[in-house]
């Protein structure tokens, strides 16, 4: 039996070394439909992972928005802020690692000791010596509960959600700037309009002092028509100053001094791009969110297992060894040797409820990640139906719309030319121009909210996001690096 004992005791600590106190881990469940409710004639029947997520934005074929986009991701302080983070929980792994290791320390301590007179139980001997010493100390955790590994599981894990966060922040950046582009172009296209009503206006008036100083129309007209030519340039200068504040936004994304930083006006509408959508299954694996907070659930569920290991003794394999002398010369001899070798068990008595406590905050934690994972998954799918709820409500008011700027434009050109007649008076006109604008302007709102649903689907879809783009941290800066300068990663 003694012959045996060492090897069937070595065995047994192998196996108790491959144990792990923590749950099975299983994904939470969630609902996920078939299909989504809301469908247009827009959305393609590819699936999603046909939507690029290198470069997504150049579906809007805008060369100004491409330049952006890759201006934010070099500059961006928001960005490198998460990629810092991301390297933070990265080296909080490496930490958590080195536990499985045994540590090893030396020590070199060239002493020299003087006894008190007066000390208690005096033994003889010089009043000063030399006792120089060196030595090294070898720790070992056998880790037979899998606290370590689920402590390094647990880091794992939340490295990987960071990496996601990483992802996610990149992605809600872009999706930003995308947003903030679209309503500069929307602004873009209102202030020319504006500019063409302030001249038509202008025409208006001269008109009305025309028929004035002929004696043909009271004062009362050109009043009026001052008035509707000064609301029109109120309006312009308005708009000037929300689009300056939109163009200040952008600067901050791209990382830009808002004194020193402009965007060239365009007036060219952006085409409105197909979105394949796809199933509701293919969104838990795309979206950088639902990624992070289900990682977020494995680290909870691990960290039960480091509470539960907590009830067990922590065993250490420990050794100790080097020399001691009274004299330098000939310290490292065989007589000067010394050593200790043996295991050290620790194991809590009495702790007044402490490791019932810690138990009941990872199983309450794990509850909690669950559910905020459920929550996220949840928001993602109503995140989508509500995007494509818009695309198709917006499409269909976009062309109701256009019929009544169409609609009133006839009743502008009526309006002019039945007054020039003299059959109506100038409010008529008013009134006319007036619809006739709001009209307009109605057009380009629409127009400016469909695209930011658009990017907002993309955005809904997680679109722009690649788990082997952000595969570690030295990758993500030349990655970064071949973007801006338009090679392919």
């Amino acid at each position: 039996m003694v012959k045996f004992g060492l090897p069937v005791l070595l065995a047994g600590t192998v196996g108790l070394a491959a144990c792990s106190l923590a749950p099975d881990y299983k994904v939470p469940p969630t609902p996920v439909a078939a299909t989504y409710r809301t469908t247009g004639p827009w959305t393609s029947a590819q699936p999603a992972d046909q939507l690029s997520r290198d470069g997504w934005w150049k579906i809007y074929g805008d060369p100004q928005l491409d330049d952006l986009e890759l201006r934010l991701l070099a500059n961006n302080t928001d960005l490198h802020a998460a990629l810092a983070h991301y390297a933070e929980a990265q080296a909080f792994v490496d930490q958590a690692s080195s536990a499985l290791f045994p540590t090893v320390s030396a020590n070199v301590a060239p002493q020299r000791d003087r006894q008190s007179d007066n000390r208690p139980l005096r033994v003889g001997g010089p009043n000063e010596y030399n006792s120089p010493t060196i030595s090294a100390t070898v720790n070992y955790d056998l880790d037979l509960w899998g606290r370590v590994r689920d402590s390094v599981a647990a880091s794992k894990d939340e490295a990987q959600a960071s990496k996601a966060d990483l992802a996610s922040v990149q992605l809600s950046l872009q999706i930003e700037l995308a947003n903030s582009y679209v309503q500069l172009r929307g602004l873009d296209q209102q202030t020319e309009l504006l500019k063409q009503t302030v001249v038509a206006f202008a025409k208006a008036l001269d008109l009305t002092q025309q028929l004035h100083g002929g004696g043909i129309v009271s004062g009362l007209d050109v009043a009026r028509a001052r008035t509707q030519l000064s609301s029109a340039k109120s309006q312009l200068s308005q708009n000037i100053a929300q689009r300056a504040l939109v163009e200040h936004a952008i600067a901050v994304l791209v990382g830009q001094s808002a004194s020193e930083f402009t965007v060239a006006e365009q007036t060219a509408a952006i085409p409105l791009p197909a979105i394949p959508v796809g199933v509701p299954s293919t969104l838990l694996q795309r979206r950088p969110d639902v990624a992070a907070a289900e990682r977020r659930v494995a680290e909870a569920n691990s960290k039960i297992g480091v509470a539960r290991a907590a009830y067990f003794p922590d065993i250490t394999l420990g050794a100790t060894g080097g020399f001691q002398s009274a004299a330098y010369a000939g310290l490292i001899s065989a007589p000067n040797l010394f050593w200790a070798i043996g295991p050290q068990l620790v194991q809590y008595v009495f702790d007044g409820g402490l490791r019932r406590a810690q138990l009941d905050a990872a199983k309450a934690s794990t509850d909690e990640a669950g559910a905020r994972y459920r929550g996220v998954v949840l928001s993602a799918f109503q995140q989508v139906e509500d995007n494509l709820t818009l695309l198709t409500d917006l499409g269909t008011a976009l062309q109701q719309q256009r019929d009544a700027a169409d609609a009133a434009q006839q009743s502008v050109d009526l309006a002019l030319n039945r007054y020039k007649e003299g059959a109506v008076g100038y409010l008529d006109v008013v009134q006319a121009q007036t619809a006739a604008l709001d009209a307009q302007r109605a057009v380009l709102d629409i127009q400016t909210r469909q695209l930011s649903a658009n990017v907002q689907l993309v955005h809904a879809l997680g679109g722009g996001w690649s788990d082997e783009e952000l595969a570690n941290t030295k990758a993500m800066p030349e990655l970064v690096a071949a973007q801006v300068a338009g090679k392919p990663n």
